[in-house]
């Protein structure tokens, strides 16, 4: 596992194009891909800080369709790839091979869901939740030929879901009164719509995506910490902006998140 997780974060220092991993490094089912990612995650905390968060990837039809694949799949996002804040957040598109970004509904949690108290159903974490907010999730395809995707989600799963971080907006705290299912996100760039969603896009409701990870990470014998941010799914499929774009997700009650791209 460790020289797997070596391969990948030299293939990322290297910028080098998505690919799978090569067959005597590859995993062999989704468990061997998972102690991977947490051996390349490991490598990345180094610089980048703990694991303070998690994403969903996956979890809406529109992103199952844009990449062919049919399950969830599960990443971690270390503490300084996170941003706070409805305006001001900047990122270099020459930091990233490909910068892709995601619109979706993010959940700080109040309350620890440890792996003990699994299987978590939608009810149980909602007791947990401390907050939601819009989120635009940052990511790295690395060029991916999305035409290999459905053979490769293990190596997918290995390269931590491809992500770089999320950009966080301003926390909702009395959340309990807003309808996350009825929530609906628009994706904007430059001012030009490029997509919308709803929350219940997201596998059926926002906090089932929580219950899923919840569940997901207890199976792996973890758990999510009071004060984690979850990233539950873009309501919109993927985009890719440019240097100079000015992105901004709308969310309705949730409020508004922007981010610039030099």
């Amino acid at each position: 596992m460790k020289q797997a997780a070596k391969w990948l974060f030299k293939a990322h220092a290297d910028r080098a194009r998505f690919a799978p991993l090569p067959a005597q490094l590859a995993p062999r089912d989704a468990g061997e891909a998972y102690l991977i990612q947490s051996e390349y995650v490991a490598l990345r905390a180094e610089s980048l800080g703990q694991v303070t968060g998690y994403k969903i990837a996956l979890t809406t039809p529109a992103m199952r369709a844009m990449v062919k694949m049919n399950d969830s799949i599960a990443g971690d996002m270390l503490d300084k790839t996170i941003l706070r804040g409805s305006t001001g957040a900047r990122v270099r598109a020459a930091a990233y091979v490909r910068l892709m970004v995601e619109f979706e509904i993010g959940v700080e949690l109040a309350e620890d869901l440890p792996a003990i108290g699994a299987p978590y159903d939608r009810a149980r974490v909602a007791k947990a939740v401390g907050a939601v907010m819009p989120a635009v999730e940052i990511a790295d395809d690395r060029n991916a030929d999305y035409t290999i995707l459905p053979d490769n989600a293990l190596s997918l799963i290995a390269d931590n879901a491809w992500n770089e971080g999320a950009v966080l907006g301003d926390p909702v705290r009395d959340c309990s009164r807003i309808d996350l299912a009825a929530v609906r996100g628009t994706a904007l760039i430059n001012g030009q719509n490029v997509g919308e969603g709803y929350g219940r896009d997201v596998m059926g409701h926002p906090l089932d995506a929580l219950a899923w990870i919840a569940n997901h990470l207890a199976a792996r014998g973890r758990g999510l910490w009071r004060g984690d941010v979850v990233i539950t799914g873009s309501l919109v499929t993927s985009k890719f902006p440019k240097t100079g774009d000015h992105i901004r997700f709308e969310a309705g009650d949730l409020g508004s998140i922007e981010l610039r791209v030099d």
